[in-house]
């Protein structure tokens, strides 16, 4: 199961994230969104757990939660919608 985790600290890691979700299952996979451009954190992130149950037990024990001072809002990920093709953009109007 996809998890978001929002309002996260933005010095909280991949590490600390996996850590808090770890004492409720196998965590596959952690990954915080960071800004392309400067490397900071954006806020959020998503954890990947296998099983369902653990997947549900972390989201009811975690959500409303302090992690690095800011408490988290955690549920299940939404998919991801298809966004539609961008113009390439900087030509002339004309």
């Amino acid at each position: 199961m996809n998890i978001y985790v929002g309002n996260l600290a933005y010095s909280v890691t991949e590490d600390q994230l996996r850590s808090a979700f770890s004492e409720f299952g196998s965590v596959d996979s952690v990954n915080v969104i960071t800004d392309k451009f400067t490397g900071q954190s954006k806020g959020f992130g998503f954890v990947e757990m296998a099983d369902n149950s653990e997947a549900d037990a972390a989201m009811k024990a975690l959500n409303d939660t302090a992690l690095g001072g800011r408490n988290m809002k955690v549920n299940q990920a939404k998919p991801r919608e298809a966004r539609p093709p961008r113009n390439g953009g900087g030509g002339s109007r004309w």
